[in-house]
């Protein structure tokens, strides 16, 4: 039987460690806590946990941790609070820029819409034409 954790399938094939990732706002350390509070092996495969143990998981992420939707919301919200009060985060986001200093000369060029072809495919699409 799958186990489900915040209306997400955990992946059976995996350690139970990695598999808790899957949930959006636990990562690997949030993972290592929770299953060292519950004293359950990381190293255990998903279809191999008891019952007894999967449920133990599924309170403990549930009561102690915000992940998923809630999470989510939460975010948007702040994002949201940023782009009204305007502030300079706020503005890269309205503009869907880096927010947090990365450089923008040679990185996020997608983003810019500044995408070029490199100078080797230039050349090339310039002696197939000939």
């Amino acid at each position: 039987m799958a186990l489900r954790i915040a209306g997400i399938v955990v992946p059976e094939s995996k350690r139970i460690e990695i598999a808790l990732t899957y949930i959006y706002g636990i990562g690997r350390q949030s993972s290592r806590e929770i299953l060292e509070k519950i004293g359950v092996a990381g190293d255990i495969h998903t279809k191999d946990l008891k019952d007894s143990e999967a449920a133990k998981i599924r309170e403990e992420i549930e009561s102690k941790y915000r992940v998923e939707g809630d999470l989510r919301r939460d975010v948007s919200t702040h994002i949201r609070r940023l782009k009204d009060i305007g502030c300079y985060r706020g503005i890269r986001h309205i503009k869907r820029l880096p927010v947090r200093g990365q450089r923008t000369k040679t990185n996020s060029r997608t983003v810019r819409g500044n995408v070029r072809k490199t100078a080797g495919s230039g050349r090339r699409a310039a002696a197939e034409k000939t």
